[in-house]
């Protein structure tokens, strides 16, 4: 909704700034202590990548399909972690993996939105989009436990760098009005909410579990969009939500494991 009524990397430095003071100071309060060096490499290069694959995603659903950029985009970042997840640990028990493919239809069905026509597919930027964020599900979870705060600190860090070096290339202009500000800075407060409880999930658990429950936020902004903003739910996204549904419930009957 920020995005609509301002220039989307505006927004994007207020979400991702305001998420580099939170983590900053819940990083001191939390007594993490000084990161290693290793912690720093992967959570930079963590930051990076998803700024890749957020603005690739967003370049596509400018100029190319969106029934073709979401799905392709978020099968990608959801199935690069979750392979990744199972070839480290091994393939999770029956019902896991049942609803670990449930909840992947689910990522595909309620990622399909309407084309334009006429428009080129974009498929190119839905490909690196998906290995931008992809990358990022699986370097996040390779931090050691313990380590939440201080490197999503490096992370919004890392990101809000790369974006304002866009934004002097490109000088676009970055002003938000005064009315669009209340909801970057709240987009920027869930952001981090959603990316500190990733980790946390990545460290309690497996990482593909991890993965494929957080890549069903579609789920959540369909669901979202109807409640507030009255938009009518398709056909896909209603058989895409109960096939969330059925994955969480199966994933949660295996316990995860």
């Amino acid at each position: 909704m920020a995005s609509r009524r301002g220039p989307v990397l505006g927004v994007s430095i207020v979400v991702q700034a305001l998420g580099a003071i939170l983590a900053g100071g819940l990083a001191i309060l939390a007594a993490e202590g000084v990161l290693p060096p290793g912690s720093i490499a992967i959570s930079a290069a963590a930051g990076a990548a998803v700024v890749v694959g957020i603005l690739c995603l967003y370049q596509g659903l400018a100029v190319g399909r969106m029934g073709v950029v979401a799905p392709v985009t978020a099968v990608i970042a959801a199935t690069m972690p979750v392979a990744f997840g199972m070839i480290v640990a091994g393939l999770p028990s029956p019902p896991v993996l049942a609803g670990i493919v449930l909840a992947l239809i689910a990522v595909i069905l309620v990622s399909r939105v309407p084309g334009i026509d006429g428009a080129r597919s974009g498929i190119e930027f839905g490909l690196v989009g998906g290995v931008g964020i992809g990358t990022f599900n699986i370097l996040i979870g390779q931090l050691p436990h313990g380590q939440v705060f201080g490197p999503l600190f490096v992370v919004k860090v890392t990101a809000t760098l790369v974006i304002a070096g866009l934004a002097i290339g490109g000088r676009p202009s970055l002003r938000l009005p005064r009315a669009v500000l209340p909801l970057a800075l709240a987009a920027g407060l869930f952001d981090m909410a959603g990316n500190a409880l990733y980790v946390l999930a990545t460290q309690a658990g497996r990482l593909d579990v991890a993965a494929t429950l957080s890549s069903l936020y579609p789920v959540t902004t369909i669901l979202l969009a109807i409640a507030l903003l009255g938009e009518r739910v398709t056909r896909s996204h209603a058989v895409g939500i109960l096939a969330a549904v059925a994955g969480i419930a199966l994933i949660g009957a295996g316990g995860g494991t």
